[in-house]
């Protein structure tokens, strides 16, 4: 009996040390370095081959005017809101086939093609920046300081200087043809006002149902849900200044494309992606948020 235990011991320790022999042998590694220029490791192993970088869609633009490098979190709808265009206008112009894919780093154009990217504009006060166009002035004399005489040919008497005419004052400015009038969206209460860093535009306070209007003429370039923080959204565009955003609406009463008249119901008002029933209304100029109360009319 003890030579058939031992027999029996070491025939099952053979086994045990074949069964890892047979579990340590290595995983074949298939090499795919076939094309020109792959690099591999010397020794038996294949190397790691290195795929060719390939630049991404625009790269050459960077940095430019009127145009958006692709950040983390970014959709094509907000980039749209925020630099004052329709998304599928921008998937137009750099002939996105699927709006959907765009990548981090990626070059999209703004602006639509042969046109100049529009003017900075002040953080919350919508002041307008603009090249300042040098011109040449003439120094005047010291107050006080005598005038030379006015030379006369010879025998001529010298004449009087003719009255100073009063210069006539300068015109106010005018509206320009991207300044418009806008109504309010929605008849409730002010429940939050403009601040940059906490509220982009004004919380209006209403019941479910209420309508929402459209604050002036324009386009609709977005309805929808796709926008986190804004819940069901209509995005209207009324020229190349101007959008005006209605969010947390709970129906949408516009389809994209579709041109509306101000006073026109857009939608009704909800609590889609919000704590309580409102209308939160945006106005950007150029993409960025401005305190509706520069443009709203008196109520």
């Amino acid at each position: 009996m003890l030579v058939s235990r031992g027999l029996v011991a070491g025939f099952t320790v053979a086994l045990l040390l074949a069964g890892c022999g047979t579990r340590m042998n290595k995983a074949p590694v298939e090499d795919r370095g076939t094309y020109a220029g792959a690099m591999t490791t010397t020794g038996s192993q294949p190397g790691v081959v290195a795929a060719p970088i390939k630049p991404l869609p625009g790269a050459e633009n960077a940095g430019k005017p009127g145009y958006y490098t692709v950040k983390p979190g970014d959709t094509l709808i907000r980039i749209g809101l925020e630099n004052g265009q329709g998304w599928k206008d921008i998937a137009r112009w750099n002939n996105l086939e699927n709006a959907n894919l765009i990548e981090v780093g990626q070059v999209l154009r703004v602006v639509a093609p042969g046109t100049n990217p529009p003017p900075v504009i002040a953080a919350d006060t919508g002041v307008v920046t603009r090249p300042v166009t040098s011109t040449t002035i003439t120094p005047s004399a010291p107050a006080g300081t005598p005038l030379p005489p006015a030379s006369t040919a010879s025998g001529a008497r010298p004449t009087t200087p003719p009255p100073a005419v009063a210069a006539a004052p300068a015109p106010a400015p005018s509206a320009g043809e991207d300044d418009l009038n806008f109504i309010w969206p929605a008849a409730g209460s002010l429940l939050a006002g403009f601040d940059e860093a906490r509220n982009k535009g004004y919380d209006i306070s209403g019941k479910a149902g209420d309508p929402v209007l459209a604050a002036a003429d324009g386009r609709v370039v977005y309805s929808g849900a796709g926008l986190r923080g804004y819940g069901n959204l209509v995005i209207l565009k009324h020229n190349n200044t101007f959008l005006t955003a209605y969010a947390h609406n709970q129906t949408l009463l516009v389809k994209e494309d579709q041109s509306v008249r101000k006073g026109q119901k857009i939608a009704e008002m909800g609590s889609t992606d919000a704590d309580r029933v409102k209308l939160h209304f945006e106005i950007r100029r150029n993409g960025k948020p401005v305190d509706p109360a520069r443009y709203l009319s008196a109520r």
